[in-house]
C-alpha cells in the first residue's frame, strides 16, 4: 500500500474538474465540481440517516439502483434540500450533465451542499457545464475545492496497491467542516478506483468500512440532511473482477479504509472553527457495541471539546461522558491518558485521578492532534472516533452562517 498523488484521477480512466458558475457570490471560490469515469463503472453510496433528506440524494438513489454510474455533478452553496421543485431541479442537473458529456442520466451522481431550504437555480449550472467540461482532466485538488462550504482546506488522497499482481489506484475527496455527527456524518465523499469489482461487492465493501470510519466521526452532534459518501469502480485496472469474498476482496477493502480513515482525520481537524483533531482510543471493552459507544460519548462531549481547546487535562468530563453513554461499563476499572507529539500522561486509573504534572499535561494538550486514550480493562474489543475540540469560532461561523 503506497500513498500517492492524484486523488480521484490516480485511478484510471477518471477525470474531474471544478469552477466557479455563479452559485455562490464570491467569484473566487469554485461552487460546482464533476468527476467523470471513460468507462462505466460499478458504483455503491450511503447516504444520511436524517429523515430530512435533499432531494439529490432521491434522486441518486433511483439512478444508482442498476448499480452503475459513469459521472458525479455536485454543486456547493446551496444545498437543494426542503424546496418544492428540488427533485425536478436534481434531475435537471442530471439530465444536463448527461448531455454534455453523451452519457445517459441514469448513469450520473447528482450531489448539493450548502444552505437548506434556498431554492436553487440551474441556470448557474446549465451555463457552466461546457467550461466544467472543458476544465476534466487531472484536476482533483480543483473538483475537492468545489464541494467545499465551510470547510477550510481541500480533502483529497490516493493510494495504489495490487491485487493478482495488477496495480490498482483508488482515491477520494471529502467535504465536510459542520454539521457532522456518527451514523453519517454530514459529508461528501466521492471515492474513484480503477479496479474491478461487481457492484454488490463493492456495495458491501463500502457499508462495512464506513461502520468504523464516517460514522465515527463527529464535529457538533448535527446530523446533515445532504450526507453522501458514493464510490465508483470502472474495472480499467485490469484485475479479475472481484465477485466473492477472498483474498482480492481483503485486499481492495483495506485500500478503502487507508482512504476514508485519511479523509475521516482530515474532516474531523477542519471541524468549523477547529483548532485540534481529537481522536478517542477505546481498548479493553467487553465487545464491540461497548467500545464504539464509549468512543462516540467521548468524542462528542462538548464539555471535553471545550476543555481540549483550552489545554486543560480535565480527565473527570471523559469519566462522564463514559458514564452517561449507556454502555455497560464498570467504571471502576477505566485508565485514561492524554497523547500528543509530546508524549503521554496517564492522569485517571481504576476510575480515579493520580497525581500529574499539569504543566507537562497543559504540553501535551496544546498541540495540534490529541489522543484520548481510555482502557476500559474488561475484554478485548476496541475502537477509534474522530473529532475536534469546541471554539469560539465555531458560534462565530454558525451564528451567520445563512445571513
Amino acid at each position: 500500500m503506497e500513498l500517492i498523488n492524484g486523488g480521484i484521477c490516480a485511478a484510471k480512466g477518471f477525470t474531474a474538474g471544478g469552477i466557479h458558475c455563479g452559485i455562490r457570490k464570491n467569484k473566487t471560490k469554485r461552487d460546482v465540481a464533476l468527476i467523470f469515469s471513460e468507462k462505466k463503472a460499478s458504483a455503491a453510496a450511503v447516504y444520511t440517516t436524517n429523515l430530512v433528506k435533499g432531494a439529490p440524494l432521491a434522486v441518486t438513489k433511483m439512478h444508482l439502483l442498476d448499480g452503475k454510474a459513469q459521472a458525479v455533478i455536485c454543486n456547493s452553496g446551496n444545498a437543494n434540500t426542503c424546496n418544492a421543485n428540488g427533485i425536478e431541479v436534481a434531475q435537471a442537473m442530471a439530465k444536463l450533465t448527461a448531455d454534455t458529456l453523451g452519457i445517459s442520466e441514469d448513469d450520473v451522481v447528482v450531489a448539493s451542499t450548502g444552505v437548506i431550504g434556498q431554492p436553487l437555480d440551474v441556470t448557474p449550472i446549465k451555463n457552466g457545464l461546457p467550461a466544467l467540461k472543458e476544465a476534466l482532466g487531472e484536476n482533483s485538488s480543483e473538483a475537492a475545492e468545489g464541494i467545499m462550504t465551510t470547510d477550510t482546506v481541500k480533502k483529497e488522497i490516493a493510494v495504489s496497491f495490487e491485487i493478482d499482481g495488477v496495480e490498482c489506484k483508488i482515491g477520494g475527496i471529502a467535504k465536510g467542516s459542520g454539521m457532522i455527527h456518527p451514523n453519517m456524518a454530514t459529508m461528501l465523499v466521492f471515492i474513484t478506483s480503477d479496479v474491478a469489482i461487481s457492484s454488490e461487492m463493492l456495495q458491501k465493501a463500502l457499508s462495512a468500512d464506513i461502520q468504523n470510519t464516517f460514522n465515527m466521526v463527529s464535529v457538533d452532534g448535527d446530523t446533515s440532511t445532504n450526507d453522501m459518501v458514493t464510490v465508483l469502480a470502472n474495472g480499467m485496472a485490469g484485475n479479475k473482477e472481484i465477485t466473492e469474498d477472498g483474498e482480492a476482496f481483503d485486499t481492495f477493502m483495506k485500500a478503502l479504509n487507508t482512504v476514508t480513515v485519511h479523509l475521516c482525520r482530515m474532516i474531523a481537524g477542519d471541524g468549523e472553527g477547529a483548532t485540534k483533531l481529537l481522536e478517542c482510543r477505546v481498548t479493553g471493552a467487553a465487545d464491540e457495541k461497548t467500545a464504539k459507544t464509549v468512543a462516540k460519548s467521548v468524542i462528542c462531549s462538548s464539555l471535553t471539546k471545550a476543555a481540549m481547546f483550552g489545554a486543560d487535562a480535565n480527565w473527570g468530563r471523559v469519566l462522564c461522558a463514559i458514564g452517561y453513554s449507556g454502555a455497560d461499563v464498570d467504571v471502576t476499572k477505566v485508565d485514561v491518558s492524554f497523547e500528543s507529539a509530546k508524549g503521554i500522561i496517564p492522569v485517571c486509573e481504576n476510575g480515579s485521578g493520580i497525581e500529574f504534572s499539569e504543566e507537562i499535561a497543559k504540553e501535551i494538550l496544546l498541540e495540534k492532534e490529541i489522543v484520548i486514550n481510555v482502557g476500559l480493562n474488561s475484554g478485548d474489543f476496541s475502537s477509534t472516533a474522530w473529532g475536534c475540540d469546541l471554539t469560539y469560532e465555531y458560534v462565530k461561523i454558525n451564528g451567520d452562517y445563512r445571513t
